[in-house]
């Protein structure tokens, strides 16, 4: 059997994300998740995450472009954020204390550190960014032992079947990041699976079998599912057409069907098996 991390991205963004994420966790059919800690709903529904905590890796989605980074301060289009990294940077004094703002908010309700970091829309990558994101975790986690430290997400397709956005999003510093990564000590992932242009339901399925067959060992594949009805108040969701028909894929008898015949187990980094 192969061992791959099925993580769902944008926990705590509204109602229906942290719902779909629950209930697929409690199906195994999740590995891990990431928490937007910026959102009013992580300190509501991080509880909810509580009795999985043996089954799947909670992380922090650092945040620098969602309507909660906007009204933090700190938050710009994805365009800007782009457009800022390759022309010059993010501060690194600033984006430290962005980083550390969301980690304490993190740990408040978490009561623990968080078991890997990645980025909403691959932020932590930018330049700037990744360079204070790497400092931040040497020290705020030098007394951990390796298997205590949070890992770190590399958004980065190495098989060569990569899709343009892919491209694009590795060309954002996914070889920086890992390097300095290494350098420090911190465990960067391998590779990342599961991005697409959030269009056409009928493809899903053939776009999840095709990430099963070409993912290695210890890869982690991306998602982003979604159960039910927003709540009043929730920020608008510009792609819960998406989200819904991704959770019902992953909770189908097609994705256990998928999964075996790719001979591919799903388990969290953290555990004994992934990690031999």
């Amino acid at each position: 059997m192969k061992h791959l991390i099925l993580n769902a991205d944008d926990f705590a963004f509204n109602a229906a994300v942290s719902c779909g994420i629950v209930t697929l966790a409690q199906q195994g059919r999740l590995t891990a998740t990431s928490a937007m800690t910026l959102s009013p709903r992580w300190r509501k529904d991080a509880p909810a995450l509580a009795e999985l905590r043996d089954h799947i890796d909670v992380g922090l989605h650092l945040d620098w472009t969602s309507p909660f980074a906007m009204q933090a301060g700190h938050g710009r289009s994805l365009t800007a954020a782009m457009l800022k990294a390759v022309l010059g940077g993010f501060s690194q004094v600033e984006a430290r204390q962005v980083i550390e703002r969301q980690l304490d908010a993190f740990e408040q309700f978490w009561q623990a550190p968080p078991s890997h970091i990645d980025g909403h829309q691959h932020i932590q990558q930018f330049k700037g960014i990744r360079e204070a994101l790497v400092d931040v975790m040497t020290k705020r986690y030098s007394g951990l032992s390796a298997k205590q430290k949070p890992y770190l997400r590399i958004s980065q397709d190495p098989s060569g079947q990569s899709g343009f956005k892919s491209v694009v999003i590795a060309k954002l510093g996914a070889s920086a990041i890992k390097n300095i990564a290494m350098q420090a000590g911190i465990m960067p992932t391998t590779a990342l699976f599961g991005i697409y242009n959030f269009d056409n339901v009928i493809s899903y399925s053939k776009r999840m079998q095709q990430w099963l067959a070409i993912a290695t060992q210890g890869c982690i594949i991306m998602c982003h599912p979604a159960y039910g009805a927003s709540d009043l108040g929730d920020v608008q969701d510009d792609i819960s057409s998406a989200r819904q028909w991704e959770f019902e894929y992953l909770r189908s008898d097609a994705f256990a069907d998928d999964l075996a015949q790719a001979q591919v187990s799903l388990l969290p980094v953290k555990s004994p098996i992934s990690a031999e």
